[in-house]
């Protein structure tokens, strides 16, 4: 319990500087006055949910070959398939803009935008979306670094990226008046910032890249198609899950989003050590199932557990007695400060069950059965969201949207935790870990930042 803890508290502090800025960057929104603009960052956000997860999936294409091809001292091929796939999500990253940005209307619309809402959605958008591949080149480029060891630098470039996106909010929010679209270019200064300090860092300290070459693009189509396509597949259905609740959330109008934008911000934030526990635990288990110490194995599961539980309802606790401070922060009123009472509450307790969640899904990825992750993480999204929405919004409205699918998460995280209990009483191989599974976790938390 004790290494499980310390190691979720230290990792997550990284990651609530990280979402601080994301918070910062909606109390800003929220200062000049006007709920539509706070519902259309919640749109924008979920649009852009999609394309995150297409990065993900490249750069855990990258982090796995790259790492598998240093692990048999093979700089070279190290070096081509980083480059490979950088080249990759360059291609793919202009490619999917080109079509996102000339249907935009059209997909905001299905998400439930309209009006003076859609138009600033369509703005925001129109700024974030073409720099899709600044953020692809440095997610690829962040992944290299972690294969060669520099955890820590890809962190610190996140963070400086972070700090970057923070200063300038203010400036061109209200220095330069630019309102919402201020709040994008911010965005878009801190992924330039991220992909070049990156790729700069890759190239300085390890020679990571090797000579742009469309042939390595065609020579690993197959290797990055096998590694990028599960992974893509597993991220995408946090955004589907988002896009669900967005949907029926905006049956409800305006506050109703913008409330949602609101806790959508909060919770990784106020749960930042239950997101980085899924990156903690899984070396833990990994590294027991790899020396044979099967008990341990469990004992860890456990742990973890137990420790989402305590820090939850101490969160839980904080965020009841802090809930007028955060409306007020957001100068909530109506339905929307009724929503954000209603997550600094009983809501927020649910986190215990999307917690338990994501240790299954690490644990399942690191004791040999990634595809258990995906079966677990769609069910939760799909079957575990939309019917109970649904439900929810009949009986209750949009507070019975949220509600529905927080009790859907609970459903999930007892299959998926009932399945990984039996998993690891049932283990007696020792098999090897691949390095798909280690990446895949470190992008369980990466999914959730829209940068």
């Amino acid at each position: 319990m004790r290494h499980v803890a310390t190691m979720s508290l230290t990792a997550s502090v990284g990651i609530l500087a990280i979402f601080a800025v994301d918070f910062v960057d909606m109390v800003f929104i929220a200062m000049l006055g006007e709920a539509e603009l706070a519902s259309a960052i919640g749109y924008a956000g979920t649009l852009l949910f999609f394309t995150n997860a297409i990065n993900i999936g490249l750069s855990i294409a990258a982090g796995t070959l790259v790492a598998q091809a240093l692990g048999r001292d093979d700089e070279q091929a190290a070096r081509e398939h980083a480059t490979s796939v950088a080249l990759f999500a360059l291609i793919i990253s202009v490619a999917i803009p080109i079509v996102v940005l000339s249907n935009l209307a059209a997909l905001l619309g299905w998400l439930g935008a309209e009006g003076e809402t859609l138009a600033f959605s369509i703005r925001y958008c129109s700024v974030i979306l073409p720099t899709m591949f600044l953020m692809g080149l440095a997610m690829t480029a962040m992944a290299v670094l972690r294969s060669h060891g520099d955890a820590k630098v890809s962190m610190y470039v996140t963070l400086f990226g972070g700090i970057v996106n923070a200063v300038l909010d203010p400036i061109l929010i209200f220095g330069f008046d630019l309102g919402l679209e201020g709040a994008a270019y911010a965005s878009v200064m801190a992924r330039l910032t991220m992909a070049v300090g990156g790729i700069w860092y890759v190239i300085r300290a390890h020679r990571g890249f090797e000579k742009p070459s469309f042939a390595l693009v065609i020579r690993d189509t197959k290797e990055v198609s096998a590694l990028a396509g599960p992974a893509v597949l597993t991220n995408l259905a946090t955004p589907i899950g988002t896009a669900i609740i967005t949907r029926e959330m905006a049956k409800f109008g305006t506050e109703a989003v913008a409330a949602m934008a609101v806790i959508g911000r909060l919770t990784p934030l106020a749960f930042a050590a239950v997101l980085a526990l899924s990156g903690a635990i899984g070396p833990i288990v990994g590294q027991n199932y790899g020396a044979g110490q099967f008990e341990r194995v469990r004992g860890a599961f456990k742990a973890g557990l137990v420790f989402i539980t305590v820090y939850v309802i101490s969160v839980t606790i904080l965020l009841f007695f802090s809930r007028t401070f955060i409306a007020d922060l957001f100068e909530a009123s109506g339905e929307m400060r009724d929503l954000i009472f209603l997550f600094c509450g009983p809501l927020a307790l649910f986190q215990i069950f999307n917690g338990a969640i994501f240790v299954c899904n690490a644990s399942f990825n690191n004791l040999g059965h990634p595809y258990y992750s995906t079966v677990v993480n769609w069910g939760r999204h799909t079957l575990g969201t939309l019917p109970f929405a649904l439900a929810g919004a009949a009986i209750a409205g949009a507070s019975g949207v949220l509600t529905g699918q927080a009790v859907g998460g609970v459903i999930f995280a007892v299959i998926g935790t009932a399945l990984a209990w039996r998993l690891t009483g049932s283990l007696q191989s020792n098999k090897e870990i691949d390095e798909f599974a280690k990446h895949q976790n470190v992008h369980q938390v990466t999914i959730r930042r829209n940068w």
